[in-house]
């Protein structure tokens, strides 16, 4: 059986995931023909004649793999699920230093006074080991707010796109990623609410516990399970907006590379290409939302270190220009990194498992004339 042109194309849909047929996976029997048929790659990547080469298509990354998932099946979002608490976990838990730095110049900004002096106050105090004083927290509490946000995003964009319909889901897309990613970032900050409120007492108050596994029980004792979610309002103000604006801005930087930047179509890019372009995309939206969201950060380390603390307290303390300005060098440097690995890692694990990658220009409205009229 002989490929057709449009049997090479890529797999990879464009918008959403959505293919342009209407099955979406391939069955077993269908996969085994197409190899048994296909001719080697030695004789089908190049084709000579007269010593020129033909131009050939990269298989998008679906093809690259033996796996080939179904689109929103429960494996789907498993898939989702598990590539968030990868990317969130790891590069958060890699991060520890600077965000053990950053809690305390917002805490106590006269000791630390730098981001350089900061290092060097810890270093002496603390040593080595002070600068990862809270990871065991930060890798449980970011693994768990990645996979919410990751799986729980790609359920709502669906479940959102579904709502309005394939021709508003495309025209008004940029609202789809915004209510999508606001819907997940409601639950994931519940999840982790009570491991920021331990992380910041653990690393801005040394003395008072090792870890996750003594701090926990001491931060009950001492401000009671409610007091765990203490910090969830200041969070949603923080994870709700930046979550927003990563998911919309990535999204949309992502196509616009495609569309005008990178000069072939996505699907016949190489793979290292589409997770550089998704690092570039998630870069730009953590700097993005570093600017718009410090105040809320500096709130939230501000009342989870202080106990009885109130917003107007961290009013009085910080002052308005100290809420949006200190630490904010370093958090643009750190979430602006944070981000575009955390997307470079997501994508790499949806490649893995056969799943295409983040973004691609969107199609025209689907069209209603008959296959038989348009051939």
């Amino acid at each position: 059986m002989a490929l057709s042109e449009n049997a090479r194309q890529s797999l990879v849909p464009s918008f959403l995931y959505s293919t342009s047929s209407s099955k979406k996976t391939l069955d077993v029997e269908k996969l085994l023909n197409r190899k048994q048929s296909s001719p080697s790659p030695s004789t089908t990547s190049f084709s000579a004649t007269n010593g020129v080469s033909r131009n050939f298509v990269i298989p998008a990354p679906s093809e690259h793999g033996e796996i080939v998932m179904e689109m929103y099946s429960p494996a789907f979002y498993a898939a989702c699920t598990i590539g968030g608490m990868l990317s969130y976990g790891l590069t958060h838990t890699a991060v520890t230093p600077l965000d053990l730095v950053k809690c305390n110049m917002q805490i106590d900004p006269t000791k630390y006074k730098s981001i350089s002096s900061g290092f060097g106050v810890l270093l002496k105090e603390q040593g080595i080991k002070g600068f990862f004083r809270g990871w065991a927290p930060t890798l449980i509490r970011y693994s768990l707010q990645g996979g919410c946000k990751m799986g729980f995003y790609e359920f709502f964009k669906k479940y959102y796109s579904d709502i309005a319909g394939p021709e508003y889901a495309a025209k008004y897309k940029t609202l789809v990623y915004l209510a999508g990613s606001a819907s997940a970032e409601v639950i994931a900050d519940v999840a982790l609410c009570p491991y920021e409120a331990v992380k910041v007492r653990v690393q801005t108050q040394p003395g008072f516990a090792r870890g996750l596994a003594d701090g926990l029980p001491k931060f009950v004792k001492s401000e009671g399970s409610l007091g765990l979610y203490k910090g969830l309002i200041p969070l949603w103000g923080i994870e709700i907006a930046y979550t927003m604006m990563k998911f919309a801005s990535c999204e949309t930087t992502v196509e616009l590379l495609y569309k005008h930047v990178i000069p072939f179509p996505k699907d016949q890019c190489s793979i290292p290409l589409q997770l550089g372009v998704s690092f570039a995309g998630g870069y730009i939206a953590g700097v993005l939302f570093a600017i718009v969201s410090h105040p809320a950060d500096n709130f939230v380390s501000f009342l989870n270190n202080a106990k009885g603390a109130t917003v107007d307290d961290a009013v009085k303390k910080l002052g308005l220009w100290g809420l949006f300005t200190r630490g904010l060098p370093l958090r643009i440097v750190m979430i602006g990194t944070l981000t575009g690995a955390q997307w470079g890692i997501y994508d790499g694990f949806k490649v893995f498992v056969g799943l295409p990658t983040t973004g691609g220009v969107t199609p025209a409205p689907t069209s209603s004339t008959p296959d038989h009229a348009k051939m």
